[in-house]
């Protein structure tokens, strides 16, 4: 993945913490599966943050990370589909 090149060292860690996360929020029936990216973008945001200062760089890494954690995850679900 290319998007890993952009992604700073200390927020790499928040890829497979949203991973979790939204498996979590898959497992609750009242949360509709589209809305868990968008639930997902404000959390990697704060928690790009919280590690890497309240700046405008550290948003932007968390957009990338959470668009990592979400792709990602599309990804293993496309090649897991069964043709």
């Amino acid at each position: 993945m290319e998007i890993l090149n952009y992604i700073t060292e200390n927020a790499l860690i928040l890829i497979p913490v949203l991973l979790i996360i939204g498996h979590i929020i898959k497992n609750i029936q009242k949360i509709p599966d589209k809305w868990i990216p968008v639930i997902l973008l404000p959390l990697g945001i704060v928690g790009a943050m919280a590690l890497g200062g309240w700046t405008f760089d550290s948003a932007i890494q968390g957009i990338l990370v959470t668009g990592a954690a979400v792709y990602g995850n599309q990804i293993v679900k496309q090649l897991r589909k069964d043709e």
